[in-house]
């Protein structure tokens, strides 16, 4: 039996379903089920992803049987709608789309009024008695088609409309005359003659194969792949191809074309919110060309339309069990379907709406969970204006996006990237936004256009990548010739300061303080359901007590990382440090030290107190102690005053320090070995401060962790000194309290001899970090150079800086894990790099049993919900009890 490619739909009976989306794509997929569920939409037929796959992999052919498919299937289409594609007496004309998947808005083309030509718009003109309609729609394809698939620049058609507004008088394209329209058309075929070099096509069957190629190559432009390198959208899935017969919005004053969501997309508030322009096509919406109105208008416009199209999206709503993004067109006073898909929406939206939706008994604790990108929680965790600060309002828009931003202006995409590049803030300031903006988009910390709505290009997109946005500011007028933009008598230009308030949509000149966001009641909520059922424990990598007390706001359950070289370059103590490091004899080395005990008491104060009741991972110093020392002669002079040495003898010093590879030298461990009264200083200063605390009825739970031990004798001769220091502090100090000292894992060696080294260990914490640079032989800092590319050819799926490579390093991990838990049945593990706060990385961590996870205080969250993910998706599989 040969294989199907194309399936029909229409009102009533579709040959696909909802479920069918890896197939039929999303658009496909849901027109399929829309039209199973009796609403009203466009009779057309899906080209299936796998007749896109077959078109890369075998360079640009069709699968055998596909053409006669399609001529099948147009035969039936023209049945159904009663009219011939190609006829000059009563012509079908089109709508070519992609639809792939996953959402991929605005990346991928679309063609719209395909089959026009100079035979068929005669007869359009007579049936319609809407002359200018006709030629608003020849135009438009003209130019889209012109663009999509023959690769004429959009901006020549685009100059040549505003060229002919102007010459009229025009303002909008809906104030052109059908006679000026006509001759734009020829302005547009003759651009297509010489850009093209042959005439625009005029034989509709050759229009639907040139723009069904067009949409298949389009799964492989340049901003559909940005998308899906941002996205982790996998290259092979390629795109379906939906064929519809065209309905129209832009017949005249009673026709007109919206997009709607069934809840905020920006707040997730249960109220319908919807967009939609008179006497337009659906691209001029999407591309903000104007300002739209919204539903409440379009209710007095369209009260019949409306009141149908609220029922249609409160029935799909139900049906799908979600927030959805609906298109619709109204032709003549009737209302169309043309889309519905899972809608985007803000991270804080989404979290309302999966609260929301559970609380309404539509969705289960568990769906709701498994609905929340674990990396969208980010968004949650942006600034806002500060509401103390004074700031200076120059323009209002539309709170497209939420969130505040603070960054220089820019003017274009290249722009933004050059900026960002040199670690600018930029932010990117245009007319409206294109999916060729998307690379700039990703790099700019707000984007802010002059036209457009809520469900604009750059709002959509700008939601998807949780960037604050402010659309549709009117009173804005754009010079980017002369780099600047004016609102009234004030000019802003390219690299001057201003501030979006997205929430808002205010824009304000020069830098205004930001404030940290405040997490609302559903957060706490779908939260509380994430830890219920994850199995992983979460703790934060935090060095202060402020730190601390963030990572206990954002959930931790103790501090996986503690770094005490970070407190060695505080100004309070920075001297000390540097007279340590100098000394030449353990007397001189001790004296140093004595002055730096109290400090590191108190430091450790602080940061216990801060986790009363929580266990505090503390691990003693790391870094080659060079990296304390200053660089240059001027600098090495200051120091040698300071510590009252003549300047040769620090010099001396510091270049018997130097390196040729630290990271792989005298550190970690290593020090503890041959410095040994440098831990002993940091053990002691631990201990007095859990002491301290315990005698004033303060929980203190800290664990001393040894970096970089590759060897069961290392960590031996540190396990020693440390029982021996902290015996000797709790002693003194009457108090007695569990002694608990583990160690790193971050070298190879340290994870093929787990089993010996578990034997005299409380805890593992895999160093990923470092774990990844000695597995990989890749330094991190400068490997950047080179492993984006090593992304892109597919050298690795993902950077391993970013995700732990699960083949090398995870290996190594699970070796550590299986090989230490043989010996050391109690032994607890986790992670402390920043791995930890990545969701593909706490999923590995919880397929391999660890107990916790550590990260950075604001990407707690994401770890939390990563962590409840993989519960669910994994099975709960957990060491011991599964908690930090």
């Amino acid at each position: 039996m040969a294989k199907k490619y194309v399936y029909f739909f229409g009102p009533g009976r579709a040959e696909g379903a909802a479920d069918m989306k890896n197939l039929l794509g999303g658009k496909g997929a849901n027109l399929a089920e829309m039209c199973n569920l009796g609403c009203p939409v466009p009779a057309g037929f899906t080209i299936s992803t796998a007749a896109c796959v077959h078109y890369f992999t075998h360079k640009g052919k069709y699968p055998d049987g596909l053409r006669d498919e399609i001529a099948k299937n147009l035969k039936r289409l023209e049945t159904r709608m009663a009219k011939k594609f190609g006829s000059a007496d009563n012509p079908l004309l089109l709508s070519v789309r992609s639809g792939a998947r996953a959402s991929m808005p605005g990346m991928m083309d679309t063609v719209l009024n395909l089959g026009l030509n100079d035979a068929t718009v005669p007869s359009l003109v007579k049936r319609s008695g809407n002359e200018r309609f006709v030629y608003d729609s020849y135009r438009r394809f003209i130019a889209m088609f012109g663009d999509v698939v023959l690769n004429v620049g959009k901006s020549v058609f685009s100059d040549l409309l505003e060229e002919k507004k102007l010459s009229v008088g025009a303002r909008f394209d809906a104030d052109l005359s059908a006679k000026a329209l006509a001759e734009l058309v020829e302005d547009f075929k003759g651009a297509v003659h010489k850009h093209y070099g042959k005439p625009f096509p005029q034989d509709p069957k050759r229009q639907l194969t040139m723009a069904i190629n067009a949409v298949f190559e389009s799964w492989d432009n340049q901003r559909a792949r940005d998308y899906r390198g941002l996205y982790n959208i996998p290259d092979n899935w390629g795109t379906a191809v939906n064929v519809q017969s065209m309905v129209f919005g832009n017949m005249g004053n009673n026709s007109g074309t919206g997009v709607a969501f069934t809840r905020n997309p920006s707040t997730g508030e249960n109220k319908f919110f919807g967009e939609f322009l008179v006497n337009a096509q659906g691209e001029d919406v999407v591309a903000g060309i104007r300002t739209p109105l919204n539903v409440a208008g379009m209710s007095k416009v369209f009260p019949e339309a409306t009141a149908e199209l609220l029922k249609i999206a409160k029935n799909l709503e139900n049906h799908y069990s979600d927030m959805l993004d609906l298109e619709f067109t109204i032709e003549d006073g009737k209302l169309y379907m043309l889309q519905a898909r899972v809608g985007k929406r803000t991270a804080a939206a989404a979290v309302r709406v999966a609260v929301d939706m559970v609380k309404e008994k539509r969705i289960t604790k568990n769906t709701a969970i498994k609905r929340i990108e674990p990396a969208q929680l980010d968004q949650l965790l942006h600034p806002t204006v500060d509401p103390n600060a004074k700031v200076s309002v120059i323009a209002t828009g539309l709170p497209a996006s939420p969130g505040a931003a603070v960054g220089q202006v820019v003017f274009s995409s290249l722009e933004a990237r050059q900026l960002a590049e040199k670690g600018g803030s930029p932010i990117l300031v245009r007319y409206e936004t294109s999916p060729e903006d998307l690379s700039g988009m990703s790099v700019s910390k707000g984007i802010l256009t002059v036209h457009g709505g809520m469900t604009s290009h750059a709002a959509v997109v700008a939601r998807g990548m949780g960037k604050c946005c402010i659309s549709g500011v009117g009173e804005i007028l754009i010079d980017e010739p002369h780099g600047f933009f004016a609102v009234g008598k004030t000019a802003v230009h390219a690299g001057d300061w201003i501030t979006l308030d997205g929430s808002t949509g205010k824009v304000m000149l020069g830098k205004t303080n930001l404030v940290s966001p405040s997490l609302s009641e559903y957060f706490d909520t779908l939260m509380g359901w994430a830890d219920d059922m994850r199995a992983l424990g979460v703790r934060a990598n935090a060095d202060t007590p402020a730190d601390a007390a963030l990572a206990r706001r954002f959930g931790a359950e103790g501090i996986g990382l503690c770094r005490t070289e970070h407190m060695f370059f505080a100004k309070d103590r920075i001297l000390a440090v540097r007279e340590m490091i100098i000394a030449d004899d353990k007397a001189a080395r001790d004296r140093a030290l004595k002055k730096l005990l109290p400090m590191q008491r108190n430091d450790f104060k602080g940061i216990l107190k801060a986790m009363e009741g929580l266990p505090v991972t503390i691990r003693l110093l790391d870094p080659p102690l060079h990296e304390f020392l200053p660089k240059t002669d001027e600098q090495l002079a200051t120091v040698a005053h300071e510590i009252h040495l003549p300047p040769k003898d620090v010099e001396k010093r510091a270049k018997q320090l130097v390196e040729a590879n630290p990271m792989l030298g005298h550190r970690g461990g290593r020090l503890g070995i041959t410095f040994p009264e440098i831990y002993e200083m940091q053990v002691r200063a631990i201990y007095e401060a859990a002491s301290e605390l315990r005698k004033n009825r303060v929980d203190a739970i800290p664990e001393v962790m040894i970096p970089l031990v590759g060897t069961f004798q290392e960590l031996k001769i540190c396990r020693d000194m440390a029982l021996r220091v902290a015996g000797e502090v709790l002693k003194k100090a009457r108090i007695k309290m569990p002694v608990v000292i583990g160690t790193m894992i971050e070298l190879p060696r340290a994870a093929l001899v787990a089993d010996k080294i578990a034997t005299i260990a409380d805890f593992f914490s895999f160093g990923t970090n470092d774990l990844t640079q000695t597995t990989l032989g890749l330094s991190r800092d400068d490997a950047g150079t080179f492993l984006p590319q090593y992304v892109e050819k597919g050298v690795f799926k993902e950077d391993p800086f970013v995700s732990i490579d699960e083949e090398g390093v995870g290996q190594l991990m699970q070796m550590g894990v299986a090989k230490g838990r043989k010996t050391n049945k109690k032994l607890k593990v986790g992670i402390c790099g920043e791995h930890g706060g990545d969701p593909l990385s706490v999923n590995l961590c919880h397929r391999l049993g660890l107990n916790y996870v550590s990260c950075s205080p604001y990407r707690l969250p994401i770890a939390r919900l990563a962590a409840a993910h993989a519960a669910l998706t994994q099975g709960t599989k957990t060491g011991e009890s599964g908690t930090a």
